[in-house]
């Protein structure tokens, strides 16, 4: 599994953006300067997955505002985005981009391959302006994530200093004796 330290790997997919047909392809570079946030969830048309997406898209202006892109990405197609986003009116709506990595070429490469339902664990990447992972988290199949907590860590991350337990922006960091 990829971990903290690394580069992320190089790839090359479709994306959904909206319920248009139109698929860009993001990449590593895609958002230069940017800290990417990777959101992985296991299957389209199911049911913790759009509690999560729908808890991220919710702070998607909060990640932005700290010069941080949100990128959802399953194992499906972009055309089963699609049709998913067609689907519900509240996912329509998602603002941020959802990778087709129906190859499995990125989560394989990231090592977040379930091994024996075939699908993307829920797992949650922090990559900063230079792609170098920062964080790493990995729920279970079952488990839904706390969008809340991941930009508190996106927080801590940003401020390159000793950030204690439960630390929340504009709080007291830590200054070493």
């Amino acid at each position: 599994m990829i971990t903290i330290g690394q580069k992320l790997p190089a790839f090359s997919l479709k994306a959904s953006v909206d319920t248009s047909l139109e698929f860009p392809v993001v990449t590593e570079a895609s958002y230069a300067g940017k800290w990417k946030v990777f959101v992985f969830w296991p299957k389209d048309f199911t049911f913790v997955c759009p509690t999560e997406i729908l808890g991220f898209d919710a702070l998607n202006r909060d990640f932005a505002d700290r010069d941080a892109q949100l990128i959802g990405a399953s194992t499906d197609s972009d055309f089963v985005h699609h049709a998913w986003r067609k689907s519900r009116e509240d996912l329509g709506a998602v603002k941020y981009p959802w990778l087709a990595d129906i190859k499995k070429d990125l989560a394989n490469a990231l090592g977040i391959i379930e091994p024996n339902e075939g699908v993307a664990y829920r797992a949650t990447i922090i990559a900063d302006p230079d792609n170098i992972v920062r964080y790493v988290a990995v729920n279970d199949l079952n488990v839904g994530r706390n969008p809340q907590e991941v930009l508190r860590v996106l927080d801590a991350l940003q401020t390159d200093e000793l950030c204690p337990c439960s630390w929340n922006k504009g709080e007291e960091t830590l200054k070493a004796a």
